[in-house]
C-alpha cells in the first residue's frame, strides 16, 4: 500500500489530504453502492461521492474534448453499433480501456472536496487496481457485486436498472449484451480485488441495504466519526 507520505514522490496530487483519508466501495453496478455510500454518510455525516452521477454529467466536456483530441467524432456511436452489433466482450474490453482516464477525473472532482471527516467515494469505475496506489490500507475500500440472481431482481423491481437510456432496434438484445457485459465488468473488479487483498462482499438480496450498510460501516470502522 501506498502511505500518505509517498503520495507525491508516486506523482499522486493531494493539496488537501483528501484522496489520502478517502473510503472506496467499488465493484460491479447494481450491487446498491450508491444506497450505502448514501445510508453512511446520513448515519457518520460524511461526504459521499456519487462516481456514476459525476462522470455521466460533471465530466461530459472532458469527455467530449478527449475525442476532440485524439479526432474521434464528438457524438458517441449509434447506440445499435454499442449495444448490439458489439459482443459483450468487446463492450467489457472497452468499458475497461476507459477506466483509468476516467478515474483520473474522479480524483479531480475529489481533490477539490475538504471535509472534516473522510468521504465515501463509490462507483463501478473506481476500480482496485487504480484505487490501491492511494490507500494506506486495504480496509479502506471494499468491493460490491450483485449475484446474477440479485442483478435480475433489480431489472425487475428498478425501471432504471432496465433502461438503456438509447432507443435501439433489438431492446431485448441490447440488454442481455448489457447484462453480461456488466457481469464480465464485475468479475474483473473481482479478480482484481482478490489479488490485491481488497474485500470482496457478495450482494445476493438476503440482507436489506441497512444491513449491508452495518456490514460496509464495520469494515470501515476505524475510520468513520464515532456517532
Amino acid at each position: 500500500m501506498t502511505s500518505h507520505n509517498s503520495l507525491a514522490d508516486s506523482g499522486i496530487w493531494d493539496p488537501f489530504g483528501t484522496l489520502h483519508r478517502a473510503l472506496w466501495i467499488g465493484g460491479g453496478q447494481w450491487a446498491g453502492k450508491s444506497t450505502v455510500a448514501r445510508l453512511l454518510a446520513f448515519r457518520y455525516g460524511i461526504t459521499a461521492y456519487h462516481y456514476d452521477y459525476h462522470d455521466a454529467r460533471g465530466h461530459n466536456d472532458r469527455r467530449i474534448a478527449r475525442r476532440v483530441g485524439l479526432g474521434e467524432p464528438v457524438t458517441e456511436a449509434d447506440p445499435d453499433d454499442r449495444w448490439i452489433h458489439s459482443t459483450p466482450e468487446e463492450m467489457a474490453a472497452q468499458t475497461l480501456a476507459g477506466f483509468p482516464e476516467r478515474f483520473e477525473w474522479a480524483l479531480d472532482d475529489l481533490r477539490a472536496l475538504v471535509s472534516g471527516h473522510p468521504i465515501v467515494a463509490e462507483g463501478w469505475g473506481l476500480r482496485p487496481e487504480l484505487v490501491v496506489p492511494l490507500l494506506d490500507s486495504p480496509r479502506r475500500m471494499v468491493v460490491m457485486v450483485p449475484t446474477p440472481e440479485f442483478r435480475r431482481h433489480q431489472l425487475r423491481e428498478l425501471p432504471r436498472a432496465a433502461s438503456l437510456g438509447h432507443r435501439v432496434s433489438d431492446p431485448a438484445r441490447a440488454q442481455a449484451n448489457r447484462l453480461a457485459r456488466d457481469h464480465l465488468v464485475a468479475e474483473d473488479a473481482v479478480r482484481d480485488a482478490h489479488r490485491l487483498g481488497i474485500r470482496v462482499l457478495e450482494v445476493d438480496g438476503s440482507r436489506d441495504a441497512a444491513a449491508i450498510a452495518e456490514i460496509v460501516a464495520d469494515h470501515f470502522g476505524p475510520y468513520l466519526p464515532e456517532l
